[in-house]
């Protein structure tokens, strides 16, 4: 794997896909600003010209909700990654009574150091039988890394070393606190489409008021823009995946290791076993739902992550129940920078 060639790709196009997000609310701002204009001479007898200050007054109250949306969202988140990650369930590890968990701390002190980074805090997602982790936090600071219990018991010393890798490149790209943002970006699109549908409903006399009209076209240019945001978010959460794809071969010096994981998921411990996680962290999962590829997939498929590691397809692995002599296994010299 070229993983210098796919981080500076990955890198590239999340640049673009951002700039095509900026773009897309500039676009709503000026569907909205179109779609009130042609409303107003509408619903205006003689029409002859726009109220003072009528578009500073449309822009400024679109860019109101769609911050405020943003600032709503991103808001509820904080309180760091702990606090995201106990709410989808996950506990502190405990290194010193359960040698699993110990193994998993080590190893991300290990990669922490690699990548000339602290050390985020390490938990624990007992209930989940499914192979998989998510990173949280808004920088290093706060950061934390959670994993399945289904990782912890299917999973070799050097696979774990290569799913905590994963999520290290999401702490140090700063991943994170761009998925939450850009989270909060689509919430406040989607409030536009709240406030035109709000305006279109029916009054206690079950008639609609004059809002109506230009209600309507405030909830067209919002659903447009959400769907836009929600495609645009999805497109830079895939690359992302790849980029920390690759980083993760990078901090290991070995495919085998995140190869491994995922070929262990695409054979049956993680693919389409992503509902049980809570709603705020299924889009920073190492692994999302697998139903096919879809243009408002947060994960890119697994089968094209696979063959990006290893240049090439590759089958699927059993994740069959590990050794003792696996658990006890030292860490490989080669597999840190």
């Amino acid at each position: 794997m070229r993983f210098f060639e796919q981080q500076h790709r990955a890198r590239a196009q999340t640049r673009k896909l951002l700039l095509l997000f900026a773009l897309s609310v500039l676009l709503l701002v000026l569907a909205i600003n179109a779609a009130l204009a042609l409303t107003w001479r509408l619903v205006t007898p003689g029409f002859s010209s726009y109220p003072a200050y009528f578009f500073t007054v449309n822009t400024v109250m679109t860019l109101v909700f769609v911050l405020g949306g943003w600032w709503l969202e991103t808001s509820s988140l904080e309180g760091g990654g702990e606090k995201l990650a106990r709410r989808a369930g996950a506990r502190e590890a405990w290194p010193s009574s359960r040698f699993d968990e110990q193994k998993l701390c080590n190893i991300a002190a290990e990669l922490a150091i690699a990548a000339s980074m602290r050390t985020p805090q390490v938990m624990v997602l007992e209930r989940e039988a499914s192979i998989n982790a998510f990173a949280a936090g808004w920088d290093q600071e706060d950061s934390v890394i959670a994993v399945t219990r289904g990782a912890l018991d299917g999973l070799s010393r050097d696979e774990l070393q290569g799913l905590v890798a994963h999520e290290l490149s999401h702490i140090r790209e700063g991943d994170t606190r761009l998925n939450m943002r850009l989270a909060g970006m689509v919430f406040g699109l989607e409030m536009i489409f709240n406030l035109g549908a709000g305006m279109c409903e029916r009054g206690d006399d079950d008639r609609r008021s004059a809002l109506a009209l230009p209600g309507l076209a405030i909830m067209a240019a919002g659903f447009l823009g959400w769907v836009a945001g929600r495609a645009l978010k999805a497109a830079v959460s895939r690359q992302r995946e790849f980029l920390a794809d690759a980083r993760a071969v990078q901090f290991t010096r070995s495919r085998e290791g995140l190869g491994g994981v995922l070929r262990k998921v695409a054979g049956g411990r993680g693919a389409g076993a992503t509902r049980g996680f809570h709603p705020a962290v299924q889009h920073m999962l190492l692994v999302g739902q697998q139903a096919g590829a879809h243009w408002l997939d947060s994960h890119p498929p697994l089968a094209e992550r696979i063959r990006r590691i290893y240049g090439r397809a590759m089958p699927a692995l059993s994740p069959e129940p590990l050794s003792g002599q696996d658990e006890l296994a030292p860490t490989r010299p080669g597999a840190m920078l």
